[in-house]
């Protein structure tokens, strides 16, 4: 990941497990649902070419689109949990945990009592801690 996709993941982080556990949940519950094709009359009819009027069809489509969207998130969100151990120092870890649990900068500003200015900072120290661990990784796998 670069720098402006770690900084939108360590923003969005909060509301992605959420979804993920939202989306989950909903699964977990619809798995088989009660869907019916058409039937009578209705199955008989001729369909619009190019159009499968299956609702069936159309909801497995819908989630299987959705599956692939929680994965992009749930890697996103795996990237941020398995990086949150190189964050070094205290201020830098606490900025952390507030960016993770969803506050903004302007209200870890007045929680913390520093500047914003000070805030962006060590945002973008978090980052590069996260990007270089992420590096170290990668270079020790391929060794």
């Amino acid at each position: 990941m670069n720098k402006k996709e770690i900084s939108a993941a360590l923003k969005d982080y909060h509301w992605m497990i959420n979804e993920i556990q939202r989306q989950r949940k909903m699964l977990e519950n619809q798995v088989g649902g009660n869907l019916t094709a058409q039937y009578g009359e209705e199955s008989a009819m001729p369909k619009a070419k190019g159009v499968n009027s299956d609702p069936i069809f159309r909801e497995v489509i819908r989630r299987e689109k959705k599956s692939k969207w929680i994965a992009r998130i749930e890697k996103k969100v795996l990237f941020i949990q398995e990086h949150i151990d190189c964050v070094q120092g205290e201020r830098e870890r606490a900025v952390l945990e507030c960016l993770l649990d969803g506050m903004s900068v302007i209200a870890i500003s007045r929680h913390m009592g520093l500047s914003e200015r000070n805030i962006y900072k060590l945002r973008e120290n978090i980052i590069e801690m996260m990007m270089e661990n992420a590096g170290n990784a990668e270079n020790a796998e391929i060794a």
